[in-house]
């Protein structure tokens, strides 16, 4: 097990879609390109397939959030750090259709682009036969804020939150998400995203969840003594990780 698990004490827009119907890929590449249109723009992004995808059947998903360097317009960038190095190197371990949506400058965050995530997974949840109601949000840096604030934006969408170095003011998100299970990871060296910012996030999380008679031990916080900004590697690579995710998402 990567990391440490520290358990905290009381510390859209509608969207005109424009896609071509997207074909199950090879083993070799279950990358799919699709497009959509947003407000006018063109946006495009990336899904991936899990081994013995098949879109008659309902599947769980996962929404990956990229950090400021994979934005852009090209679509595939996202998919280069963070998750999708891990879905190649282990498709087993990730039985899930992922939608890897792209905003397309680092000096927007993910809330205004948020129409863009979310038809991305719609238009995905109708190609691919996603389960609306197994969607898990998971994040990096900027991505990891995204994942705070749409999952507090929009908690009804998301069966559970994966920030991974993220940066938010606690109190517009820690009501918000009471009812959803949430793992978050940083490193204790990040000189880019004070790490104290997910532990106030997580604590005070934890408490409103004691308040309002919930389990606060559905909200999970895991430090990397050793990482500095890149915590997505070794969250993405933690063991738990999958095991947990598997039962947000109910599969077995």
């Amino acid at each position: 097990m990567h990391g440490s698990l520290l358990w905290l004490a009381p510390l859209f827009l509608l969207a005109a879609v424009n896609t071509s119907d997207g074909q199950n890929p090879p083993a070799s590449d279950r990358f799919v390109a699709r497009e959509v249109t947003v407000a006018g723009e063109k946006h495009r992004f990336m899904v991936w397939l899990p081994p013995g995808h098949d879109a008659k059947q309902k599947w769980p998903a996962i929404v990956f959030l990229h950090g400021s360097g994979e934005s852009g317009t090209d679509g595939e960038r996202p998919t280069w750090v963070g998750l999708g190095p891990a879905l190649k190197a282990h498709p087993e371990q990730w039985p899930y259709v992922v939608v890897f949506p792209q905003k397309p400058s680092d000096q927007e965050e993910w809330e205004e682009r948020e129409a863009v995530a979310l038809t991305a997974l719609e238009d995905a949840t109708r190609a691919y036969g996603i389960d609306p109601k197994r969607v898990a949000l998971m994040g990096m840096s900027q991505g990891g804020h995204g994942t705070w604030f749409l999952g507090a934006r929009h908690p009804e969408r998301w069966r559970c939150l994966v920030p991974i170095c993220g940066y938010g003011r606690p109190h517009c998100i820690t009501g918000r998400i009471a009812a959803l299970p949430v793992w978050a990871f940083h490193g204790l060296r990040d000189d880019v995203v004070d790490p104290r910012e997910t532990q106030a996030t997580i604590a005070q999380t934890r408490e409103i969840r004691m308040q309002r008679g919930l389990d606060p031990e559905t909200a999970l916080l895991t430090l990397f003594p050793e990482a500095n900004h890149n915590a997505w590697d070794p969250a993405i690579a933690h063991d738990s990780l999958h095991v947990w995710l598997r039962g947000q998402l109910g599969v077995r």
